[in-house]
């Protein structure tokens, strides 16, 4: 279709409008037995005691400030993610030992590396700009069409494959049929830079940007919105979740880790932060488009950040990133220079997780839209196979569609001059992958929220991604086409077999019944003795957290005429997915006695 002077397509960016989200950063972390303070320009205070002279001397010579990276006084942060822990017994991050500095880019490596020569400096680093899973690459520029659209926008749901029952879709169809399974009673906040929330196809359930400003350049936060919140109005498309409550906050003005930190303030347990964002890892190259970019927990503020929200029992999606990378390859265990002693690659499953569903993009079924391969580019459809672009490893969760996603946005497939009637055929990427995976999840909080259930934890929906859903199929070699010379990628792509993990993609049918289900049985846990007068103290460890148990110690040997024991429960969260049940029995009685403890599973 013929681009208009009209209708400027998604090439035609404005950096102007973009500049202040796609920028480096320089990150501090401090020691926490420093217990650092910013007062001001230049001044830091140890609230330990530690000696900060020198490090208030070169902030001093430089003219530089520490200023708190979550935005809060450090006394706030550590006030509230304590009363967190208390509140959930999850290991909450201490997010006030991370700080950034505004400095020129052009000084920021000097920097850092002075920085973390200093007592009290734990790390300091510099972040690559954040960018959407398109910027800098041919994905997503779809022309618009310059042909004026009729009075009324058709309907173009049966476009919409990916609603479908399963195999080919996730059968958001299903949930339909199920109360809540539009997503009722959820909260999604989508985190990338712009979105038009006036389009004809986004006015209900829509709370707009809750903090920072939109892009002007909004295609891509449009398409995203879409495919979970598109309204049901009978003409453009449905969204998987249309019922649930939709906000966005903005990277123009908060970089990752800050808005990260922002969103999951707004949310409650079981509601779901989609990270539609990815940066340059340590095989990306300058001029190179998106290969190379990796998820955005690879770096320790920004993991800090989602390990907060996951912390919260929000669910946060999180997409792969386009690098096609195998995020499973030894090099992303290399600690780079400047990040924390402590940090462990959270792309390694044998590492501690962030705790959120990353989602890679796969291919749709053979004829999507009248297509087997996407034009210009070479790549075969082979359902559920990988998309040549979308990282792939042991840390990927779960697929959705990377290519051929009919959205809004963009204008390709319904154009003109009024850009609120934009839609799209062609919308692809992690980028349009993950915003399935968020609508799966959403309907199925809903279901369960309908019915007076507690919802998934982050724990628990990774659990049923990976057990439930079509699985992945192999992906078909091919040849990039000559416009894809200079890319980054390598020209031949030789088949892509199910191994290269990018997970299930998500079927509603199985999701829902899976999350439903509930069994119940008794057992005896352990049997011991206990010393008269004493108390001794027993423990099971790596119990699923979402099962509700229920605990009896009971004496097993005969001493009538008075109790003989009494018992405690105490609970450790060791993990978002296990929990840990500590049993004190004391015996009350001057003989030994022999005890069982036994559990009742009361459902999960």
């Amino acid at each position: 279709m013929a681009k208009s002077s009209k209708t400027p397509s998604n090439g035609d960016r404005a950096p102007h409008a973009l500049d202040a989200g796609y920028r480096r950063e320089l990150i501090v972390v401090a020691k926490p037995d420093y217990d650092l303070r910013a007062t001001g320009r230049a001044a830091m205070t140890s609230a330990a005691g530690a000696d900060v002279r020198a490090l208030n001397k070169l902030l001093d010579s430089e003219d530089l400030t520490l200023e708190p990276l979550f935005g809060d006084s450090e006394d706030r942060l550590r006030a509230q993610t304590s009363a967190m822990a208390a509140e959930t017994g999850a290991d909450v991050p201490d997010l006030a030992v991370y700080y950034r500095v505004d400095v020129p880019e052009a000084r920021m490596e000097a920097l850092a590396e002075r920085l973390c020569k200093l007592d009290g400096i734990e790390a300091a680093y510099v972040k690559p700009p954040a960018v959407p899973a398109d910027f800098d690459f041919q994905l997503n520029a779809m022309p618009a069409a310059g042909v004026e659209p009729p009075a009324v926008t058709p309907d173009f749901t049966s476009r919409q494959i990916y609603l479908n029952p399963a195999p080919a879709g996730i059968d958001a169809q299903y949930a339909w049929t199920q109360p809540g399974g539009r997503g009722a009673g959820v909260n999604i906040i989508d985190i990338e830079w712009g979105w038009r929330f006036n389009h004809g196809d986004l006015r209900q359930n829509q709370s707009g940007v809750v903090s920072g400003t939109s892009s002007s350049d909004d295609n891509h936060g449009t398409a995203v919105l879409g495919e979970f919140s598109g309204d049901r109005n009978g003409f453009g498309i449905t969204g998987i979740s249309p019922d649930a409550q939709v906000s966005a906050v903005s990277l123009v003005s908060n970089s990752t880790a800050q808005a990260i930190r922002i969103a999951a303030d707004r949310l409650r347990p079981g509601d779901i932060m989609l990270l539609e964002v990815h940066r340059a890892g340590p095989r990306a190259a300058s001029g190179s488009g998106q290969f190379g970019y990796i998820a955005i927990e690879w770096w320790p503020d920004d993991y800090a950040a989602i390990r907060y929200a996951v912390s919260k029992g929000v669910i946060v999606v999180e997409a792969a990133g386009n690098g096609g990378q195998n995020l499973s390859d030894p090099v992303y265990d290399a600690r780079p220079a400047g990040f924390p002693a402590s940090w462990r690659n959270p792309f390694n499953t044998a590492n501690p997780s962030s705790g959120a569903v990353v989602a890679g993009a796969g291919l749709p079924p053979a004829g999507t839209h009248g297509r087997n391969a996407q034009p210009g580019w070479g790549d075969v459809y082979a359902d559920r196979g990988r998309c040549f672009f979308s990282n792939y490893g042991a840390r990927v969760d779960a697929q959705g569609w990377g290519w051929e996603v009919t959205s809004t946005g963009y204008g390709d497939l319904q154009g003109g001059a009024n850009r609120d009637l934009w839609y799209t055929d062609q919308f692809s990427g992690t980028s349009s992958a993950s915003p399935i995976v968020v609508g799966a999840l959403a309907s199925v909080q809903g279901v369960l929220r309908a019915r007076g259930r507690i919802p998934l934890t982050p724990a628990r929906a990774i659990d049923l991604l990976r057990t439930t859903g079509s699985p992945q199929q192999d992906g078909p070699a091919f040849t990039f086409l000559p416009n894809m010379t200079g890319s980054g990628y390598p020209q031949n792509h030789p088949a892509r077999p199910r191994t290269q993990r990018i997970g299930n993609r998500p079927n509603l049918r199985q999701l829902i019944v899976s999350a439903l289900q509930t069994r119940e049985w008794i057992g005896v846990q352990f049997t011991g003795t206990v010393a008269a007068g004493q108390t001794q103290r027993w423990f099971t460890y790596r119990w699923p957290a979402h099962w509700h148990v229920v605990w009896t110690v009971v004496p097993t040997s005969t001493r009538p005429g008075a109790p003989q024991i009494e018992w405690k429960v105490q609970v450790e969260r060791a993990s978002d997915a296990y929990i840990t049940y500590w049993i004190s029995i004391t015996n009350l009685n001057p003989d030994p006695v022999n005890i069982e403890a036994r559990y009742a599973v009361l459902g999960w």
